[in-house]
């Protein structure tokens, strides 16, 4: 079972992980609504090397972010969803829109995000190679995403 950390404690315990040889593997997101694309992300993530930390935007940059009736989870009851995964580690709440402050602290080897992204167009993009990091992205699952099912929710009545 992962933990939750905050970001003084994410800091210190990537440089203790660095310092051990682990390879830290970062990805970030909303994790609102749960679903099988963010799983196969998650657990393609933990693959790729030793730890995985998952930053997670708090309710309010999720609300900037996705508007104003999101997030339909509290960043807590999504915190403890995400903890219990096996393939993550830790997970760090951050309240910017960008994971750049998140990444600062995790430290990681490589960045992890989905092939919806693209490399030249990541704000995070300089923060990781900065710190000799590497950034990979993961295939989408066809079909899944919050959004998707939030808009079934609406329309279907479910």
């Amino acid at each position: 079972m992962g933990q939750v950390v905050n970001r003084d404690e994410l800091a210190k315990l990537a440089d203790k992980l660095r310092a051990e040889g682990k390879k830290i593997v970062a990805t970030n997101g909303c994790f609102d609504l749960l679903h099988v694309g963010h799983v196969r992300i998650l657990q393609a993530s933990k693959k790729l090397g030793d730890v995985l930390i998952v930053g997670l935007n708090s309710d309010q940059s999720t609300k900037r972010l996705k508007g104003p009736e999101r997030p339909i989870n509290s960043e807590n009851d999504r915190a403890e969803i995400l903890t219990s995964l096996s393939c993550i580690d830790y997970v760090s709440i951050f309240e910017e829109d960008t994971a750049v402050e998140f990444l600062k602290a995790a430290k990681p080897h490589i960045y992890v995000k989905g092939s919806d992204y693209q490399q030249g167009t990541l704000p995070e993009a300089p923060i990781v190679e900065s710190l000799g990091g590497r950034i990979e992205l993961v295939q989408l699952v066809p079909g899944k995403s919050t959004t998707s099912i939030v808009e079934k929710m609406r329309t279907e009545r479910i």
